[in-house]
């Protein structure tokens, strides 16, 4: 059974200089560059993640506990009406996993999406074994798999995966959680 979900209160981190968030991050670069050939890694490190277009959040306890980080990255996709983003930099603290922190943060990013005007969001993640846990957890979400967007090349070792954005012109209602 898992455990009870904690409290989560998410919030914009304009800076990302808490050693907790840098920490969890750099465990999460590490992870990657240890499952995928390196050309096939698409983490983004700190002073990426700080780029004008990102917004980078985290998840805490009401005692300041990182629960987990994601970041919403608006694209310049002059082809999706409406706009397009996507979800970087997803991680749930080694303690949080399967508390539904991941879930909450999702749907903050999301929300942020929609009031923003974004009509879709994707991701890219990767096709090892390591990734199966994220590709169904999108997927719970409504994430179906598509080809490659924006800068991204097709890469065996990627899958992209995409959503309407719920409440957009183009978007069908949400998708059951």
């Amino acid at each position: 059974m898992s455990p009870a979900p904690p409290p989560v209160t998410v919030s914009v981190d304009p800076d990302l200089t808490a050693r907790d968030v840098r920490a969890l991050l750099e465990a999460h670069l590490a992870d990657m560059r240890a499952v995928s050939p390196p050309e096939s890694v698409h983490a983004l490190d700190l002073d990426e993640l700080r780029d004008p277009a990102i917004t980078f959040c985290v998840a805490r306890t009401a005692d300041g506990t990182l629960l987990g980080v994601g970041a919403l990255k608006e694209l310049d996709d002059p082809t999706e009406p409406g706009g397009h983003g996507e979800v970087k930099s997803m991680r749930t603290a080694p303690t949080a996993v399967r508390t539904g922190v991941a879930s909450h943060l999702l749907a903050h990013l999301l929300d942020l999406a929609r009031s923003r005007g974004l009509a879709r969001v994707s991701l890219e993640t990767g096709a090892e074994p390591f990734f199966a846990p994220a590709r169904r957890f999108y997927a719970r979400h409504g994430f179906v798999e598509c080809g490659p967007f924006a800068d991204y090349a097709p890469d065996p070792n990627s899958v992209f995966m995409t959503r309407p954005v719920a409440g957009s012109a183009a978007a069908p209602a949400a998708p059951p959680a």
